[in-house]
């Protein structure tokens, strides 16, 4: 009842991620090592479109199993995080890199907010990670290939973890476990060169 295909093309695979992500996907990404603190940061995560408002209750009912109201952050380019959100008048000098470990909360650009109102709040701000080629290459490129795709230079992201009461996934088994747990809800699991997928 699931499917696992061996991808080592990273651009087929990234390919494969956004195409699920902009048709309204949820997908889980584990790789590299381990996330520690408050914030998963792209090692192990679930992603979905920004731009899809009913995605926020359908991740939280069904996917995380917690009220509905919670919101989400977004995973966004540094390059372009400045032309989205309000970021400080010393922002440049950092190239917009003012919140690589998704501790600061900013105010969504008015212009923006009908674009990602799945990450945007109801008071207009976000909890944003800026996302750098330098620190995070993979994601990086998975974030600038949906941007491509779609014009929005982000996605949802949230902490993988499905389980009632447990934390984050560490290992390949808590991920494949969450996964398995979460069918009908996550689509596609990536773990470096395993796409795994539910099977129609």
């Amino acid at each position: 009842w699931i499917e696992v295909d061996t991808i080592r093309d990273e651009k087929e695979r990234i390919d494969m991620m956004v195409e699920e992500i902009a048709s309204g996907g949820v997908i889980a990404l584990y790789g590299g090592r381990s996330e520690l603190g408050p914030r998963a940061l792209g090692h192990r995560s679930i992603l979905a479109d920004p731009r899809k408002k009913g995605l926020v209750r359908f991740i939280n009912e069904f996917v995380k199993k917690r009220e509905s109201f919670r919101p989400f952050a977004p995973s966004a380019l540094a390059e372009y995080a400045g032309d989205w959100f309000d970021l400080g008048e010393h922002a440049e000098a950092s190239g917009y890199n003012v919140s690589p470990y998704m501790s600061i909360t900013a105010q969504v650009k008015e212009s923006k907010r009908d674009l990602i109102p799945a990450v945007t709040h109801v008071d207009g701000s976000s909890r944003l990670q800026t996302v750098t080629p330098e620190a995070e290459p993979f994601y990086h490129r998975l974030i600038s290939a949906f941007y491509k795709a779609t014009g929005v230079p982000m996605v949802l992201n949230t902490s993988f973890n499905t389980l009632k009461s447990e934390p984050i996934v560490e290992t390949p088994r808590n991920a494949i476990r969450s996964f398995l747990s979460s069918m009908g809800t996550i689509e596609m699991l990536v773990m470096g060169d395993y796409v795994i997928k539910r099977k129609p």
